[in-house]
This record gives C-alpha cells, sequence and structure tokens, in this order.
C-alpha cells in the first residue's frame, strides 16, 4: 500500500496535531475522510488552513478537499462548541412543540438563526431533520446522549446541567 511521506517543512509547527493525524493515516490521499473526520475531533471543526495544509500534504486539490468536507453533513467549517446540542425537528418532534423548546433554548445560550455557537465555545445548537426516536417527540441529543418529550423548561435544565458539569471540582 502507500508509505508514509515526510512532511513538508514549512508550517509543521503550527500543524503539529494535523502532522500527526496525517502520519497515523500514513498521508494517503484515500484515507481523506477519517483523516478529516480526526482533524475535527482536535479541533471541533475544519479551518480553511488545515484543510488547504491537508490538501498540500496529500497532493490533492484544495477544491477536492474542500468539496469532501462541504458534502458530508458530518463535518463543520465553523468552530463548534465543546457541547453540540441537536434538536429534532421531524414532523413528530415538531408536531409536539419542538420550535418553542428552540426558541427558548437560543434564548438561553444567546443564540439566533445565523449564531449557532456560544461565544464560549461551550455550546452548540443544531436542528436535524429526525433523530430516529419519534415515540419519544420532542427529543434532543446532547454529547449523543438522548432526552425524550422534552419541554422548554427541561431543556434548559439538561443545559444548565451541562454547563454546571463543566465547573464542578
Amino acid at each position: 500500500m502507500g508509505t508514509a511521506q515526510p512532511r513538508p517543512p514549512d508550517k509543521v509547527r503550527q500543524f503539529d496535531k494535523v502532522c500527526e493525524v496525517l502520519d497515523r493515516h500514513e498521508r494517503r490521499a484515500d484515507r481523506l475522510i477519517p483523516i478529516l473526520r480526526d482533524i475535527q475531533e482536535e479541533y471541533r471543526y475544519l479551518p480553511e488552513e488545515v484543510l488547504a495544509y491537508v490538501a498540500t500534504s496529500l497532493r490533492l486539490p484544495p477544491a477536492h478537499v474542500y468539496g469532501v468536507a462541504t458534502f458530508y453533513a458530518h463535518f463543520a467549517l465553523a468552530p463548534k462548541g465543546k457541547h453540540v446540542v441537536r434538536l429534532c425537528d421531524g414532523t413528530a418532534c415538531h408536531v409536539r412543540g419542538s420550535t418553542p423548546i428552540l426558541d427558548t433554548i437560543r434564548k438561553h445560550l444567546g443564540l439566533s438563526e445565523t449564531k449557532c455557537t456560544t461565544d464560549d465555545l461551550l455550546f452548540t445548537v443544531e436542528t436535524v431533520s429526525c433523530l430516529g426516536a419519534c415515540g419519544l417527540a420532542p427529543v434532543i441529543v446532547v454529547n449523543d446522549q438522548v432526552h425524550g418529550q422534552v419541554t422548554p423548561e427541561r431543556a434548559v435544565a439538561i443545559i444548565d446541567a451541562v454547563a454546571a458539569a463543566e465547573v464542578a471540582p
């Protein structure tokens, strides 16, 4: 298969974590998606300069790397918060009141339709089409933990508990 290629001499210090990921994947272009996944795990998003560096390191056109990063919904090009709150807005959740929950969460965290991440990068709020838990509607998922039959008040309590755990000793 592919052999590990030497690191480009420029910007190595600036991109140490990226280089570690590239090296772990033997700098193979056919491993682009796992490389981007691992980089996003490190940074919580895919910075533009990192995408360009990955393209150069893998000898791929930058447009190709950017195209992959924007094609898959899993990848983010803007910083995400440490805690991602996903609110289902599928039919069952919508009918059972997901909109007031979203409005309450946004107001509580100082967010809007265009601002999805708190300034302290603690929370990102996203809506999704379906979480596959229609029987529990309305549903939010916080850090992969599912919370069903959520009310606006309960959503705020869940978020406050997560925030409180951040400052607990």
